[in-house]
């Protein structure tokens, strides 16, 4: 008898382990289903772009993004909360903006930006055009027609706006005594060609956009407008922003505009042919009182076997203001929702605990990854791998993985297959790389430094859509309808079915090859 119940309990265990077993290729199973009759990842997007927009630190946009992604957590049964990654010592709030050429030949609506963290316009402003003095002597011969004035300034933008740190000020005084040297020695030398019917041999001055910045202020600029190549890029006043003792006091009190290329060579011509034509703009840029706090947005699915060890699907929730941050970072944030949606409803229980993060303030420097990663320094060795989403729409086609990773990402990557027979998926080892030592242009960088996996997707244009993240990155482009919508649909159940599948493994992923000894 007792050897029965012995046999009967042998048989009753085995059969739960293999109940367990075949309840995550169910899982699986559901997941490939929900993700092809709703997929909802452009629905994410869509939200998170176009009633949102985009998301800076220290902006309105960004907490209302940061409440809905956790409500949308909370909605599915995950486990949601914040973690303080850092504070910007004033606000910023983009409005709408217009401008438009009066006069001259060719009336016309002008095309520009304004980079984040920089001053609007008092109300609708109207005014002449002059172009920037270069020395001391210029400066002094249109002080007074600078009242009013929109002026031109030199050079191209690369998106930053002029540079009015301390830093930015000595740097113009030793350009400014330099240009003062310079237009002394061509006052002598016209001097001595006087009469002689032999022209000067001058020397040109030193252009720095915005020289006598100050100076111009102080007497009465209404702002100033530099060459943009388009499609136009507007980044944000750096110098302000890190530094902590910033105030209201401190703020840009006039426009910092980037003016399509094309417009601003005509303009530049006109000004200087002294036609009569205005420009007007009304730009709302907006502060507020600081400082503002900013929080990554973490979602968790707890393992129940190995609850300390981690997968992390991360993107940055932050995204310039400029456009809307549908492409940085909508297709790493969208694709990550809809991959903890997709296991969420799948009843899947991962062994390892299944972190979903939305970094904040990766646009100002990985803010929010240092910040997680400080705070959460022991749990680094447990965590398997980050996949980190940080670029194009384009999709997922196979993962370059160390030797000793390989046959488990061969299991884990197996059901890829069945999703889409026309995109490839290709598992491939790769040889160990060198550990970085500084921080890249992503949030995973930050953990490939201390030795966290950060194997990520390799992508590809399979359709052909002719896509060019060059052309989206950080501009006045990175809006919703440059996204593709198979592509997103194909990254979310990619990420969700990988991510479940490495937290799965019967043990931690090896981290042997990853990086050279």
């Amino acid at each position: 008898m007792e050897m029965k119940k012995t046999l009967l309990s042998a048989v009753l265990l085995a059969a739960l382990g293999t109940g367990s077993v075949m309840a995550q290729p169910a899982a699986v199973k559901k997941m490939i289903e929900t993700a092809k009759t709703d997929n909802q990842v452009m629905r994410h997007l869509d939200i998170l772009t176009n009633r949102f927009g985009g998301r800076l630190i220290g902006s309105d946009a960004y907490e209302n993004a940061a409440e809905w992604v956790m409500h949308e957590y909370r909605k599915w049964g995950l486990e949601t909360y914040v973690e303080e990654a850092g504070e910007v010592p004033v606000g910023f709030n983009r409005g709408p903006w217009f401008g438009r050429m009066i006069g001259g030949d060719q009336p016309m609506t002008l095309h520009f930006v304004t980079p984040s963290y920089t001053s609007g316009t008092k109300g609708l402003q109207r005014g002449h055009v002059l172009m920037e003095p270069q020395s001391e002597g210029e400066l002094k011969r249109m002080r007074h027609a600078l009242k009013g004035a929109w002026v031109l300034l030199g050079g191209t933008s690369g998106g930053w706006p002029i540079d009015r740190s301390a830093k930015g000020d000595s740097l113009r005084e030793v350009v400014k005594a330099e240009n003062s040297i310079i237009e002394q020695q061509n006052e002598e030398k016209r001097k001595a060609a006087w009469g002689t019917g032999k022209r000067a041999e001058t020397q040109p001055l030193k252009e720095v956009p915005g020289l006598y910045y100050k100076e111009m202020v102080e007497a009465g600029v209404l702002g100033f407008i530099q060459s943009a190549p388009v499609p136009l890029r507007a980044l944000y006043d750096r110098p302000m922003v890190d530094n902590p003792a910033t105030t209201f006091d401190d703020l840009p009190t006039v426009p910092d505009i980037k003016l399509d290329e094309h417009q601003f060579a005509l303009i530049r011509r006109m000004a200087e042919e002294r036609r009569e034509f205005q420009l007007e703009f009304d730009i709302r840029n907006h502060f507020k009182l600081g400082p503002v706090k900013y929080h990554n947005v973490i979602a968790a699915i707890r393992g129940t076997k190995y609850p300390d060890e981690y997968v992390i699907v991360s993107g940055h929730l932050d995204a310039y203001d400029v456009a809307t941050g549908a492409i940085d970072c909508g297709t790493g944030i969208a694709p990550m929702m809809e991959a903890a949606r997709l296991i969420a409803l799948s009843g899947a229980k991962p062994k390892r605990t299944i972190l979903f993060i939305g970094f904040a303030g990766e646009e100002f420097g990985l803010l929010g990854a240092q910040a997680w990663a400080k705070r959460h320094e022991r749990e680094l060795p447990k965590i398997s791998n980050l996949f980190n989403r940080d670029g194009g729409p384009t999709p997922p086609v196979g993962i370059a993985v160390p030797q000793a990773m390989y046959d488990d990402f061969v299991k884990v990557c197996e059901p890829v297959k069945d999703i889409r027979p026309d995109f490839p998926f290709e598992v491939t080892v790769a040889q160990p790389r060198k550990r970085p030592t500084r921080m890249g242009g992503t949030d995973a960088s930050v953990f490939a430094m201390k030795g966290v996996p950060t194997l990520g997707f390799r992508e590809e244009d399979v359709k052909g859509y002719n896509f060019s993240y060059g052309e989206i990155w950080h501009t006045e482009r990175d809006r919703f309808d440059h996204q593709i919508p198979e592509y997103m649909e194909q990254t979310a159940i990619v990420t969700a079915v990988v991510a479940l599948g490495v937290a799965n493994l019967d043990k931690q992923l090896s981290r042997e090859g990853l990086y050279e000894e």
